[in-house]
């Protein structure tokens, strides 16, 4: 197996996939047997689509936006809104496969015929992958990795993020080797000859106050403790973070550094917390989230600050790289789109942080608006504000 990274900044698509192609040393190396190529919002995903078909002629073939840009081990690339990074798999013995749907009105069902065309373009049918990569529009992750897992299992590792936009305005896009999204699915299945290990962490801790879920609806929190929910978390952020005034009042920025957790699983007596990241308040006293929460869940206020979120996405990338198994080829990290937004001034000390730890080994990182991956011991969840790091072995 060998790994490569590329990054552009032309605001043309073929003139980007140009310079990804060039990078990559395509004309030598041959195509890639899988890539995932990721963007700031200002960029156009069908045109790369198109772009990347026709340079590149690439099958598994996967695609999404991502907060601003991207972060590679070359640097970062989130000044202009439309920063492309490319992370390629030239892997004979493995098998590698791409699918994509739009959600619609049943996100399960597009869940599973993306996943279907993925293992149907790897010629692996009925198989069980070493790790799915997944990219979703923001709103229904929960049921997508349902529906992935009653295809391949509860075991295999699901990872990705929920594509991103810029400025939160739902600009956001996904696409696979056929057709783009705006409101999508787009699922890869690797089947690589090498091993894979996965990391998955958050930069906060419990600030010890939780109350119970007395009443919501889908991602719509109407109760905390049987109180009007803004009116309960305004309080246990000590004010920081503001109720509704006269008309709804996002609090998406305010409430970074103030998530609500979920407590999922216990490790060595220390509790793992899945976050949620509330991004409105409402005027009737709910709050809408970024990930579902039900009845009788009790929910912890948590708080982090820049410097923990400066310094986890190093301790994830160490994570990966212990639990790996031989040197590493390459890694995928997805940072959440939310925490760089809240650490901007500080993205390359987070950038410098993962390079400590891989090295020369070259990484692609992605700015997501949600968060899925594998917490130690456990199954593939949804979170937000949440920071992963995916390793792949080198396997000759």
């Amino acid at each position: 197996m060998q790994i490569m990274t590329a990054q552009s900044r032309a605001s043309d698509a073929s003139h980007a996939i140009a310079e990804i192609a060039a990078a990559l040393d395509i004309g030598h190396r041959g195509k890639p047997d899988f890539m995932t190529l990721h963007f700031g919002a200002n960029a156009s995903a069908e045109a790369l689509r198109l772009a990347a078909t026709a340079k590149l002629g690439i099958p598994a073939l996967h695609g999404g936006s991502s907060c601003l840009g991207i972060m590679t081990q070359a640097g970062l690339n989130i000044d202009t809104g439309a920063g492309i990074g490319a992370f390629a798999i030239w892997d004979a013995a493995g098998s590698y496969g791409t699918g994509s749907a739009d959600l619609g009105q049943d996100p399960a069902l597009a869940a599973h015929n993306a996943t279907q065309a993925a293992l149907t373009a790897a010629a692996r049918p009925g198989e069980v992958p070493g790790l799915v990569w997944l990219t979703v529009a923001p709103g229904c992750e929960e049921q997508v990795i349902t529906a992935i897992r009653a295809l391949i299992g509860r075991e295999t590792p699901i990872v990705g993020g929920s594509s991103a936009d810029n400025d939160v305005s739902g600009n956001w896009a996904q696409f696979g080797p056929l057709h783009s999204h705006r409101a999508g699915v787009v699922v890869s299945v690797l089947f690589p000859l090498s091993g894979v290990s996965s990391a998955y962490q958050s930069g906060y801790a419990p600030t010890g106050i939780s109350g119970i879920v007395t009443r919501v609806s889908g991602r719509r929190l109407y109760e905390i403790d049987n109180k009007p929910a803004a009116q309960v978390y305004h309080g246990w952020t000590g004010g920081a973070v503001p109720m509704a005034g006269p008309a709804p009042q996002s609090i998406l920025a305010a409430a970074t550094l103030w998530p609500l957790g979920r407590v999922t699983r216990a490790i060595s007596g220390v509790p793992f917390h899945l976050l949620a990241h509330p991004a409105m308040a409402n005027l009737d006293g709910s709050l809408d989230l970024f990930a579902d929460v039900a009845t009788g869940d009790r929910l912890w206020q948590m708080q982090g600050s820049a410097d923990s979120l400066v310094a986890r996405a190093g301790r994830v990338a160490q994570q990966a790289r212990d639990d790996a198994d031989d040197d590493l080829a390459g890694a995928l990290v997805i940072y959440c789109g939310g925490c760089m937004l809240a650490a901007r001034d500080r993205m390359p000390e987070v950038q410098a942080g993962i390079n400590a730890v891989l090295g020369e080994v070259p990484w692609l990182g992605v700015f997501t608006f949600g968060e899925q991956g594998v917490p130690t011991g456990g199954r593939a969840k949804h979170g937000n504000l949440m920071i992963s790091c995916t390793a792949f072995g080198r396997a000759e």
